[in-house]
Protein backbone atom coordinates (compact mmCIF):
# COMPACT_ATOMS: atom_id res chain seq x y z
CA UNK A 1 0.00 0.00 0.00
CA UNK A 2 1.36 3.58 -0.82
CA UNK A 3 1.73 6.35 1.57
CA UNK A 4 -1.52 8.43 2.39
CA UNK A 5 -2.16 11.35 4.15
CA UNK A 6 -4.13 9.63 6.94
CA UNK A 7 -0.95 7.23 7.34
CA UNK A 8 1.11 9.73 8.03
CA UNK A 9 -1.02 12.01 10.02
CA UNK A 10 -1.64 9.21 12.54
CA UNK A 11 2.35 8.15 12.37
CA UNK A 12 3.86 12.23 13.45
CA UNK A 13 4.25 12.75 16.69
CA UNK A 14 3.22 9.61 18.18
CA UNK A 15 6.30 7.66 19.66
CA UNK A 16 7.00 3.81 19.02
CA UNK A 17 9.72 0.97 20.29
CA UNK A 18 11.71 0.95 17.10
CA UNK A 19 11.54 2.92 14.14
CA UNK A 20 9.28 2.07 10.97
CA UNK A 21 9.21 2.66 7.21
CA UNK A 22 6.40 2.66 4.59
CA UNK A 23 7.47 2.49 0.98
CA UNK A 24 5.53 4.50 -1.72
CA UNK A 25 6.85 4.70 -5.23
CA UNK A 26 9.77 5.80 -7.14
CA UNK A 27 11.64 4.91 -4.60
CA UNK A 28 10.10 6.99 -2.09
CA UNK A 29 9.38 5.88 1.77
CA UNK A 30 9.03 7.93 5.04
CA UNK A 31 10.64 6.45 7.65
CA UNK A 32 8.96 6.95 11.41
CA UNK A 33 11.52 7.52 14.35
CA UNK A 34 11.26 6.28 17.80
CA UNK A 35 9.84 9.83 18.56
CA UNK A 36 7.24 10.04 15.88
CA UNK A 37 9.29 12.37 13.81
CA UNK A 38 8.15 11.04 10.02
CA UNK A 39 10.71 11.60 7.58
CA UNK A 40 10.74 11.33 3.28
CA UNK A 41 13.57 9.41 1.98
CA UNK A 42 14.34 8.23 -1.44
CA UNK A 43 15.67 4.41 -1.95
CA UNK A 44 17.87 4.49 -5.51
CA UNK A 45 21.00 2.98 -6.80
CA UNK A 46 24.36 4.68 -7.88
CA UNK A 47 27.39 3.95 -9.24
CA UNK A 48 26.17 0.12 -8.72
CA UNK A 49 25.83 0.86 -4.78
CA UNK A 50 22.53 1.48 -3.39
CA UNK A 51 22.15 4.63 -1.40
CA UNK A 52 19.43 7.10 -0.01
CA UNK A 53 19.02 10.60 0.78
CA UNK A 54 16.42 12.56 2.67
CA UNK A 55 14.11 15.02 1.23
CA UNK A 56 12.44 16.52 3.70
CA UNK A 57 9.81 16.28 7.32
CA UNK A 58 6.48 15.31 7.48
CA UNK A 59 4.42 17.81 7.81
CA UNK A 60 6.75 20.82 6.43
CA UNK A 61 6.68 18.90 3.53
CA UNK A 62 3.60 17.63 2.04
CA UNK A 63 2.84 13.91 0.31
CA UNK A 64 2.29 15.56 -2.85
CA UNK A 65 5.60 18.08 -2.68
CA UNK A 66 7.49 14.65 -1.44
CA UNK A 67 6.20 13.11 -4.74
CA UNK A 68 7.44 15.70 -6.56
CA UNK A 69 10.47 16.10 -5.27
CA UNK A 70 11.19 12.31 -5.84
CA UNK A 71 10.46 12.62 -9.25
CA UNK A 72 12.74 15.59 -9.70
CA UNK A 73 15.71 13.91 -8.20
CA UNK A 74 15.18 10.58 -9.86
CA UNK A 75 15.68 12.70 -13.07
CA UNK A 76 18.66 13.76 -11.96
CA UNK A 77 19.23 10.29 -11.37
CA UNK A 78 18.44 9.29 -14.69
CA UNK A 79 20.69 12.01 -16.31
CA UNK A 80 23.90 10.56 -14.27
CA UNK A 81 23.71 13.20 -12.06
CA UNK A 82 24.25 12.02 -8.06
CA UNK A 83 21.18 13.85 -6.64
CA UNK A 84 22.70 14.39 -3.30
CA UNK A 85 25.46 16.05 -5.09
CA UNK A 86 23.10 18.12 -7.33
CA UNK A 87 21.06 18.85 -3.47
CA UNK A 88 24.73 20.22 -2.01
CA UNK A 89 25.40 22.43 -5.02
CA UNK A 90 21.61 23.60 -4.28
CA UNK A 91 21.82 24.41 -0.91
CA UNK A 92 25.85 26.06 -1.57
CA UNK A 93 24.41 28.46 -3.87
CA UNK A 94 21.34 29.53 -1.44
CA UNK A 95 23.70 29.80 1.46
CA UNK A 96 26.04 31.82 -0.91
CA UNK A 97 22.86 34.00 -3.02
CA UNK A 98 23.56 37.66 -2.99
CA UNK A 99 21.48 39.77 -1.40
CA UNK A 100 20.96 43.12 -2.87
CA UNK A 101 22.95 44.99 -0.49
CA UNK A 102 26.02 42.21 -0.95
CA UNK A 103 25.28 42.44 -5.14
CA UNK A 104 25.72 46.38 -5.06
CA UNK A 105 28.64 46.48 -3.02
CA UNK A 106 30.25 44.08 -5.38
CA UNK A 107 29.30 46.17 -8.46
CA UNK A 108 30.60 49.32 -6.02
CA UNK A 109 33.72 47.98 -5.19
CA UNK A 110 34.84 46.38 -8.87
CA UNK A 111 33.61 48.64 -11.23
CA UNK A 112 31.77 51.77 -9.69
CA UNK A 113 34.30 53.19 -7.82
CA UNK A 114 37.12 52.20 -10.26
CA UNK A 115 34.89 53.94 -13.03
CA UNK A 116 32.81 56.85 -12.13
CA UNK A 117 32.57 59.74 -10.84
CA UNK A 118 30.91 60.69 -7.64
CA UNK A 119 31.20 56.82 -6.67
CA UNK A 120 30.73 57.18 -3.08
CA UNK A 121 27.71 59.32 -3.09
CA UNK A 122 26.24 56.55 -5.48
CA UNK A 123 27.08 54.07 -2.76
CA UNK A 124 25.43 56.52 -0.31
CA UNK A 125 22.44 56.57 -2.30
CA UNK A 126 21.59 52.83 -2.28
CA UNK A 127 22.41 53.04 2.13
CA UNK A 128 20.12 55.76 3.05
CA UNK A 129 17.11 54.22 0.41
CA UNK A 130 17.66 51.17 -0.82
CA UNK A 131 19.59 48.73 1.95
CA UNK A 132 17.10 49.56 4.57
CA UNK A 133 14.75 48.20 3.20
CA UNK A 134 15.37 45.38 0.36
CA UNK A 135 18.72 45.02 1.25
CA UNK A 136 18.81 41.57 2.66
CA UNK A 137 16.70 40.29 0.08
CA UNK A 138 18.15 37.91 -2.30
CA UNK A 139 19.08 39.44 -5.71
CA UNK A 140 17.46 36.63 -7.37
CA UNK A 141 14.39 36.88 -5.40
CA UNK A 142 13.68 40.48 -5.13
CA UNK A 143 10.58 41.18 -7.39
CA UNK A 144 9.90 43.88 -9.47
CA UNK A 145 7.28 44.83 -7.35
CA UNK A 146 9.07 44.98 -4.91
CA UNK A 147 11.68 47.15 -6.58
CA UNK A 148 8.95 49.39 -7.90
CA UNK A 149 7.53 49.65 -4.28
CA UNK A 150 10.21 51.52 -3.19
CA UNK A 151 11.29 53.23 -6.05
CA UNK A 152 7.67 54.59 -6.66
CA UNK A 153 7.79 55.67 -3.05
CA UNK A 154 11.27 57.51 -3.28
CA UNK A 155 10.35 59.04 -6.66
CA UNK A 156 7.47 61.07 -5.45
CA UNK A 157 9.61 62.30 -2.34
CA UNK A 158 12.85 62.61 -4.25
CA UNK A 159 12.72 62.17 -7.93
CA UNK A 160 16.56 62.65 -8.57
CA UNK A 161 17.24 60.81 -6.57
CA UNK A 162 14.52 57.71 -7.45
CA UNK A 163 16.01 57.97 -11.11
CA UNK A 164 19.55 57.98 -10.04
CA UNK A 165 19.07 54.69 -8.10
CA UNK A 166 17.06 53.36 -10.55
CA UNK A 167 20.00 53.89 -13.13
CA UNK A 168 22.96 52.32 -10.97
CA UNK A 169 20.50 49.25 -9.67
CA UNK A 170 20.07 48.52 -13.17
CA UNK A 171 23.73 48.79 -13.92
CA UNK A 172 24.54 46.73 -10.44
CA UNK A 173 22.14 43.91 -12.14
CA UNK A 174 23.20 43.76 -15.34
CA UNK A 175 26.88 43.43 -14.10
CA UNK A 176 25.87 40.75 -11.94
CA UNK A 177 24.22 38.82 -14.53
CA UNK A 178 27.07 38.95 -16.60
CA UNK A 179 29.20 37.57 -14.05
CA UNK A 180 26.46 34.61 -13.12
CA UNK A 181 25.92 36.24 -9.65
CA UNK A 182 22.28 36.67 -10.68
CA UNK A 183 19.94 35.27 -13.01
CA UNK A 184 17.09 37.88 -12.55
CA UNK A 185 17.24 41.98 -14.25
CA UNK A 186 14.15 42.77 -12.84
CA UNK A 187 14.80 46.92 -13.77
CA UNK A 188 15.50 46.30 -17.36
CA UNK A 189 12.78 47.44 -18.79
CA UNK A 190 11.86 49.57 -16.40
CA UNK A 191 12.03 54.13 -17.63
CA UNK A 192 12.30 56.99 -14.44
CA UNK A 193 10.02 58.83 -17.05
CA UNK A 194 7.60 56.67 -17.81
CA UNK A 195 7.55 54.03 -15.10
CA UNK A 196 8.36 56.42 -12.22
CA UNK A 197 6.92 59.68 -13.42
CA UNK A 198 9.99 61.45 -13.28
CA UNK A 199 9.72 64.86 -15.12
CA UNK A 200 12.86 65.49 -16.64
CA UNK A 201 12.07 69.22 -16.65
CA UNK A 202 10.63 69.23 -13.37
CA UNK A 203 14.22 67.88 -11.97
CA UNK A 204 16.73 69.63 -14.34
CA UNK A 205 17.59 72.00 -11.70
CA UNK A 206 17.12 74.70 -9.52
CA UNK A 207 18.67 77.61 -7.36
CA UNK A 208 19.74 77.47 -4.57
CA UNK A 209 17.82 78.99 -1.31
CA UNK A 210 19.46 81.35 1.23
CA UNK A 211 19.87 78.45 3.88
CA UNK A 212 22.05 76.51 1.07
CA UNK A 213 24.47 78.71 0.11
CA UNK A 214 24.89 79.55 4.16
CA UNK A 215 25.25 75.22 4.37
CA UNK A 216 27.30 75.09 1.67
CA UNK A 217 29.81 77.45 2.15
CA UNK A 218 29.59 76.38 6.00
CA UNK A 219 30.06 73.07 4.87
CA UNK A 220 32.93 73.85 2.79
CA UNK A 221 35.05 74.96 5.46
CA UNK A 222 34.41 72.00 7.41
CA UNK A 223 34.85 69.12 4.69
CA UNK A 224 38.16 67.02 4.32
CA UNK A 225 37.63 67.57 0.45
CA UNK A 226 40.86 69.08 -1.13
CA UNK A 227 41.37 72.94 -0.93
CA UNK A 228 41.26 73.21 -4.81
CA UNK A 229 38.16 71.45 -4.83
CA UNK A 230 36.61 73.91 -2.30
CA UNK A 231 38.09 76.88 -4.38
CA UNK A 232 36.39 75.24 -7.34
CA UNK A 233 32.94 75.17 -6.19
CA UNK A 234 33.27 78.69 -5.02
CA UNK A 235 34.37 79.87 -8.30
CA UNK A 236 31.35 78.32 -10.11
CA UNK A 237 29.63 80.23 -7.80
CA UNK A 238 30.83 83.46 -7.61
CA UNK A 239 31.73 84.16 -11.35
CA UNK A 240 28.05 81.68 -12.62
CA UNK A 241 30.34 80.34 -15.37
CA UNK A 242 30.05 76.80 -16.70
CA UNK A 243 31.73 74.26 -14.41
CA UNK A 244 33.73 73.22 -17.80
CA UNK A 245 34.82 76.44 -18.51
CA UNK A 246 36.75 75.87 -15.13
CA UNK A 247 37.71 72.33 -15.26
CA UNK A 248 39.97 73.30 -18.88
CA UNK A 249 40.87 76.79 -18.11
CA UNK A 250 44.59 77.79 -18.71
CA UNK A 251 46.88 80.29 -16.56
CA UNK A 252 47.13 81.83 -19.63
CA UNK A 253 43.83 83.24 -19.77
CA UNK A 254 43.90 85.06 -16.74
CA UNK A 255 45.55 88.82 -16.87
CA UNK A 256 45.63 89.78 -13.62
CA UNK A 257 47.24 93.12 -14.60
CA UNK A 258 44.37 93.96 -17.02
CA UNK A 259 42.00 92.27 -14.91
CA UNK A 260 40.40 90.08 -17.47
CA UNK A 261 39.83 86.23 -17.37
CA UNK A 262 39.28 85.80 -21.42
CA UNK A 263 38.00 82.65 -22.82
CA UNK A 264 38.90 81.69 -26.54
CA UNK A 265 35.94 80.68 -28.66
CA UNK A 266 37.07 77.04 -28.83
CA UNK A 267 36.63 76.55 -25.11
CA UNK A 268 33.13 77.83 -24.22
CA UNK A 269 30.09 76.90 -25.61
CA UNK A 270 28.84 80.69 -27.80
CA UNK A 271 32.02 81.14 -28.87
CA UNK A 272 32.33 77.82 -31.09
CA UNK A 273 29.46 78.92 -32.99
CA UNK A 274 30.25 83.32 -32.75
CA UNK A 275 33.91 82.61 -32.88
CA UNK A 276 34.22 85.15 -30.52
CA UNK A 277 36.26 85.30 -27.18
CA UNK A 278 34.03 85.24 -23.31
CA UNK A 279 35.72 87.90 -21.50
CA UNK A 280 34.91 88.27 -17.86
CA UNK A 281 36.61 90.59 -15.42
CA UNK A 282 38.51 89.51 -12.38
CA UNK A 283 37.43 91.47 -9.54
CA UNK A 284 39.96 92.25 -6.44
CA UNK A 285 37.93 89.75 -4.12
CA UNK A 286 38.23 86.76 -6.27
CA UNK A 287 41.52 87.33 -7.35
CA UNK A 288 42.85 85.65 -4.47
CA UNK A 289 41.09 82.90 -4.81
CA UNK A 290 42.35 82.20 -8.76
CA UNK A 291 46.07 82.89 -7.52
CA UNK A 292 45.31 80.61 -4.61
CA UNK A 293 43.96 77.70 -6.98
CA UNK A 294 46.56 78.05 -9.16
CA UNK A 295 49.53 77.39 -6.55
CA UNK A 296 48.15 74.66 -5.60
CA UNK A 297 47.99 72.76 -9.31
CA UNK A 298 50.31 70.36 -10.31
CA UNK A 299 50.23 71.78 -13.80
CA UNK A 300 52.13 74.67 -15.08
CA UNK A 301 49.86 75.50 -17.54
CA UNK A 302 46.32 74.63 -15.86
CA UNK A 303 44.44 76.48 -13.45
CA UNK A 304 43.11 73.25 -11.34
CA UNK A 305 44.83 70.10 -11.63
CA UNK A 306 43.68 66.59 -10.27
CA UNK A 307 43.17 65.92 -6.93
CA UNK A 308 46.41 63.76 -6.35
CA UNK A 309 48.38 63.75 -9.56
CA UNK A 310 49.96 65.63 -12.40
CA UNK A 311 47.05 64.95 -14.75
CA UNK A 312 44.32 67.79 -15.53
CA UNK A 313 41.20 67.90 -13.61
CA UNK A 314 38.34 66.25 -15.34
CA UNK A 315 34.49 67.14 -16.09
CA UNK A 316 33.54 63.84 -14.32
CA UNK A 317 35.38 64.29 -10.59
CA UNK A 318 33.69 67.63 -10.26
CA UNK A 319 30.26 65.94 -10.44
CA UNK A 320 30.89 64.66 -6.73
CA UNK A 321 31.87 67.98 -5.69
CA UNK A 322 27.75 68.74 -4.59
CA UNK A 323 27.85 65.29 -3.18
CA UNK A 324 30.92 65.73 -0.94
CA UNK A 325 29.11 69.14 0.64
CA UNK A 326 25.65 67.81 0.99
CA UNK A 327 27.56 64.80 3.00
CA UNK A 328 29.48 66.93 5.22
CA UNK A 329 26.12 69.57 6.13
CA UNK A 330 24.22 65.81 6.78
CA UNK A 331 26.72 63.85 9.29
CA UNK A 332 28.41 66.76 10.94
CA UNK A 333 25.56 69.58 10.72
CA UNK A 334 22.39 67.39 10.57
CA UNK A 335 21.11 69.61 7.87
CA UNK A 336 19.51 67.60 4.72
CA UNK A 337 20.48 69.50 1.83
CA UNK A 338 17.45 69.15 -1.01
CA UNK A 339 19.44 67.86 -4.15
CA UNK A 340 21.95 70.11 -5.94
CA UNK A 341 24.40 69.85 -8.90
CA UNK A 342 27.19 72.30 -9.85
CA UNK A 343 25.51 73.66 -12.53
CA UNK A 344 22.15 74.61 -9.70
CA UNK A 345 25.31 77.53 -8.76
CA UNK A 346 25.14 78.76 -12.62
CA UNK A 347 21.51 78.52 -12.02
CA UNK A 348 21.74 80.45 -8.66
CA UNK A 349 23.78 83.06 -9.37
CA UNK A 350 21.52 84.06 -12.64
CA UNK A 351 18.44 84.18 -10.28
CA UNK A 352 20.19 86.11 -8.38
CA UNK A 353 22.04 88.76 -10.64
CA UNK A 354 18.26 89.55 -11.69
CA UNK A 355 18.21 91.97 -8.42
CA UNK A 356 21.55 93.06 -9.20
CA UNK A 357 22.37 93.99 -13.21
CA UNK A 358 20.18 94.87 -16.61
CA UNK A 359 19.30 91.23 -18.58
CA UNK A 360 21.94 91.64 -21.14
CA UNK A 361 24.68 92.46 -18.37
CA UNK A 362 23.71 89.19 -16.64
CA UNK A 363 23.31 87.07 -19.82
CA UNK A 364 26.72 88.47 -21.01
CA UNK A 365 28.15 87.53 -17.22
CA UNK A 366 26.57 84.00 -18.13
CA UNK A 367 28.47 83.63 -21.11
CA UNK A 368 24.83 83.98 -23.60
CA UNK A 369 24.90 85.40 -27.00
CA UNK A 370 22.84 88.26 -27.29
CA UNK A 371 19.49 88.09 -28.89
CA UNK A 372 18.42 89.83 -32.43
CA UNK A 373 20.66 92.32 -34.02
CA UNK A 374 22.26 92.88 -30.62
CA UNK A 375 24.90 90.45 -31.30
CA UNK A 376 25.74 91.34 -34.65
CA UNK A 377 26.64 95.10 -33.87
CA UNK A 378 27.19 95.50 -30.04
CA UNK A 379 30.77 94.08 -29.75
CA UNK A 380 31.71 95.81 -26.47
CA UNK A 381 32.29 93.32 -23.70
CA UNK A 382 30.84 95.44 -20.85
CA UNK A 383 33.81 94.58 -18.37
CA UNK A 384 33.11 97.55 -15.92
CA UNK A 385 29.45 96.64 -15.85
CA UNK A 386 30.26 92.62 -15.12
CA UNK A 387 32.82 93.83 -12.39
CA UNK A 388 30.08 95.96 -10.55
CA UNK A 389 27.83 93.30 -10.66
CA UNK A 390 30.15 91.00 -9.89
CA UNK A 391 31.37 92.43 -6.69
CA UNK A 392 27.81 93.08 -5.44
CA UNK A 393 27.05 89.52 -6.09
CA UNK A 394 30.27 88.73 -3.91
CA UNK A 395 29.07 91.06 -1.10
CA UNK A 396 25.62 89.81 -0.96
CA UNK A 397 27.00 86.13 -0.27
CA UNK A 398 29.70 87.12 2.13
CA UNK A 399 26.78 89.02 3.82
CA UNK A 400 24.91 86.14 4.06
CA UNK A 401 27.14 83.11 5.09
CA UNK A 402 28.62 85.12 7.31
CA UNK A 403 25.82 85.38 9.40
CA UNK A 404 23.35 83.51 11.35
CA UNK A 405 21.89 80.82 9.28
CA UNK A 406 18.72 82.04 7.27
CA UNK A 407 15.27 79.97 8.98
CA UNK A 408 14.30 77.26 6.27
Amino acid sequence: MPLTDAWLKAAHRKPRETPVEKADRDGLGARVTRAGKVVFQMRFRYGGKPARMDLGSYPAMSLKQAREEALRRRSQLEQGYDPRVARKLEQASISEAFTNEALVREWYRRYCEPQKAGAREILRSFELHVFPLIGSLPADQTTLRTWMELLETLAAEKPRIAERVLANAKQALKWGARRGITEQQPLASISAAEDLQVNRKRVAGRALTDRDLWLLWKALERSRMPLRSKLFVKLVLLYGCRPGELVGAQRSEFDFDAGVWEIPPERHKTGRKTGRALRRPIISEVAPLLREAMSLSLLPDRLFSGESRAVPLSDRSVLSFPYAVMGVASKQMGEEMAHWSMYDLRKTARTRWSQLAEPHICEIMLGHVLPGVWQVYDRYDYLDEQATAYRLWHDQVMRLVSGDPPTP
